[in-house]
């Protein structure tokens, strides 16, 4: 296969990726190098598997880590993979002070650090410097509100200004941040703030979306009167200038909290001190709160952000993110490599199909995050952004979210840009990073992610834990990385943390993810593991239909699961495809063999769904992926135990009683 994209001489001289080589071989760390060859990535991944403390130790230095003790600190147990124990390990330098907030509010000039927009266009601009007093300004109202080292602070927000100075303002004190998008109701986020016992709750009035103005007091009045914990509540006027907080209990608006001096004050602690709690999806049972270290997610997302995306300080960085979904985390962390980011709060589509579009033309990104179903849907709006708009400062495109499909890519190419990187990255929440993701300096192959990172062991495995190439299996770590979470949640004996990836393959992180290892030593996702397809026993990423299908023009969007067939089956499924069309289309016989004709021709005739069924809606969770689980729940009479982690429950209410799912006989 050719190369979709190559980067240029001196996109590969200029890297960060590069500057890093050239470090480590001044080090003496790696061998000298010919003038002018670069590294094969191979050869470095390799080695900071190898040399896992070392590795992490130059990345901290090349990206400019600000802490006490880094360099006379330890680091144990890192050839055990098991959760993180104080006498088993592993334990990531220990012995080291440091402040997550502080590395993030290193720079304090005058330089842009965040542009907001919404639905109606820019709205705000702070400088780091102005970032930086409204910081110490909120951090001082929480401290004085008795917010301490340890304590949590939950953010119920939209994607605004205010929830990034709140959460730092949270971690200057040392406390921990925990955040829901704007788009929760009440029970979900019982079951996730609930579980944490916040001593604070901060929140906006409300939010807008596709052109409507939501309220968010309703929620916040009974979430505050529900979780005993919650002693005072912070309310951002979003949407009324002249918000009256008392219908809250212990209520204070955000614009009251007194101005104090512009130089936050930073607590510094260990290395692996609670900053974020990070909840799991909640569509099979209550969700996992899985809490990250300051250290390791600072590490990881400055490896990730300087390393693999080549972001500078003269970047703008834009990721279309709720602050409920890790990419909102990930993002946010580009503040230490003082890099502006940019936010946008509301739908992508509204006021037109373009609005995104606008935004990176207006405020020149150069770096853009979305997900794969953003690039499919811009590809089926026949948007070609290439003539549309003036995408001059835009270098690199990351996807994620679910597989970027091949069309995706030439969508891309053909009608965004033809001299930009993409990027589709992978990995989760679980890791608040990624296992595999882009590399500035190698080529681009459709359908394909371009590396695994730098010092994460990632292997796909069969069932017989043997590692494999070239054939799907499980995507599994065989080696310890610094943001694996440091505990679970109530979850005193570590019970929950090693069932949930040490189980499955003992002593090996088993992540979920149905995955191949390529012949460019790349890695193709193929979709979850517990979502895959199993007729006739063979195992099928339900990624490769959705690339098939999702390249007709009737299809807008489309979701797998495998109906089994009946204790006379022998535990044999057949494949139903649920497809959602566009507006004044309607199946027919004539598309179904259409689809059907399309999957087999360009997959396996295995890959062919037995039935194909139009529906009008797809349940997604909140953070918008696919549930093909509840999916499958649902037309099995089987309960889904947690709809408030769906987005649109109601569309589950589309998949009972089809009559198309009848079984012969």
């Amino acid at each position: 296969m050719e190369p979709i994209w190559r980067p240029s001489p001196d996109m590969v001289r200029d890297s960060n990726l590069t500057r890093f080589v050239q470090t480590l071989r001044a080090r003496g760390e790696l061998a000298a190098g010919s003038d002018g060859v670069p590294l094969p990535y191979g050869i470095l991944h390799e080695w900071s598997i190898r040399n896992r403390e070392r590795f992490w130790r130059a990345t901290a230095d090349f990206c400019g880590l600000t802490a006490d003790g880094f360099d006379s600190s330890t680091c144990t147990g890192l050839d055990r993979m098991a959760p993180p124990d104080p006498v088993l390990g592993p334990a990531w330098f220990s012995g080291t002070q440091l402040n997550f907030a502080e590395n993030l509010l290193r720079f304090r000039d005058d330089a842009t650090a965040v542009i907001s927009w919404n639905e109606s266009g820019r709205q705000q601009r702070l400088t780091f410097a102005e970032l930086a007093g409204e910081v110490s300004r909120i951090a001082t109202a929480l401290r004085d509100m008795g917010v301490g080292v340890g304590d949590r602070v939950a953010g119920f927000m939209p994607n605004i200004p205010e929830t990034i100075i709140a959460m730092l303002a949270t971690t200057t004190l040392g406390a921990v941040w925990s955040s829901c998008s704007p788009d929760f109701g009440v029970q979900g986020l019982l079951d996730r703030f609930g579980q944490i016992t916040p001593k604070v709750l901060i929140c906006a009035d409300g939010y807008r979306y596709s052109g409507k103005a939501i309220d968010c007091l309703a929620r916040v009045r009974d979430i505050a009167q529900r979780i005993p914990s919650i002693q005072h509540v912070i309310i951002v006027p979003y949407l009324a200038e002249r918000l009256d907080p008392s219908s809250v209990p212990r209520a204070v608006r955000w614009d009251s909290l007194r101005r104090c001096g512009d130089a936050p004050v930073f607590v510094r602690m260990p290395f692996d001190h609670p900053v974020y709690i990070m909840y799991s999806s909640g569509t099979t049972g209550l969700p996992k709160c899985m809490v990250h270290g300051a250290g390791g997610t600072l590490l990881q997302h400055l490896k990730e952000l300087v390393l693999h995306t080549d972001l500078k300080r003269s970047d703008r960085i834009f990721y279309f993110t709720t602050c409920g979904w890790m990419m909102w985390n990930w993002m946010v962390s580009s503040l230490a490599v003082a890099a502006t980011v940019v936010l946008y709060d509301g739908s992508p589509l509204h006021p037109a199909p373009d609005v995104l579009w606008n935004l990176l033309q207006e405020e020149r990104v150069t770096v853009f995050g979305t997900s794969a179903k953003y690039l499919a849907l811009s590809e089926k709006a026949g948007l070609e952004p290439k003539t549309s708009h003036d995408l001059t400062s835009l270098r690199a495109i990351l996807s994620t979210g679910s597989p970027l499909a091949d069309h995706s890519y030439d969508y891309v190419y053909d009608q965004v840009k033809g001299d930009v990187h993409l990027a589709s990255i992978s990995g989760g929440t679980d890791i608040i990073s990624c296992f595999a993701l882009g590399n500035p300096t190698a080529p681009v192959y459709r359908g394909e992610l371009q590396c695994r990172g730098l010092g994460m062991q990632v292997q796909v495995f069969d069932a017989a834990a043997n590692a494999v190439s070239e054939t799907p299996g499980e995507l599994v770590c065989t080696g310890t990385f610094p943001s694996m979470p440091i505990y679970f949640w109530n979850d005193a004996d570590g019970s929950r943390y090693r069932t949930a990836y040490f189980d499955y393959f003992p002593g090996v992180w088993r992540h979920g993810d149905w995955a191949e290892l390529t012949a460019h030593d790349g890695v193709i996702i193929y979709g979850r593991s517990d979502a895959t397809l199993n007729p006739g026993g063979v195992r099928i990423g339900t990624a490769e239909i959705y690339r098939q299908v999702e390249r007709l023009p009737e299809v807008i969007e489309s979701v797998a699961v495998g109906q089994e067939l009946g204790e006379g089956a022998h535990g044999d499924v057949r494949i139903v495809l649920f497809v959602r069309l566009r507006e004044g289309v309607t199946m027919s016989d004539e598309l179904v063999q259409k689809i059907k004709a399309h999957i087999r021709i360009n997959t396996t005739p295995l890959h062919v769904p037995k039935v194909v069924v139009q529906i009008a809606d797809i349940p997604r969770t909140i953070s918008g992926k696919i549930t093909e689980i509840a999916v499958r729940e649902v037309i099995h009479g089987r309960p889904v135990t947690n709809i408030e982690a769906l987005a649109n429950p109601a569309s589950l209410d589309l998949f009972r009683g089809l009559p198309e799912l009848e079984l012969p006989g």
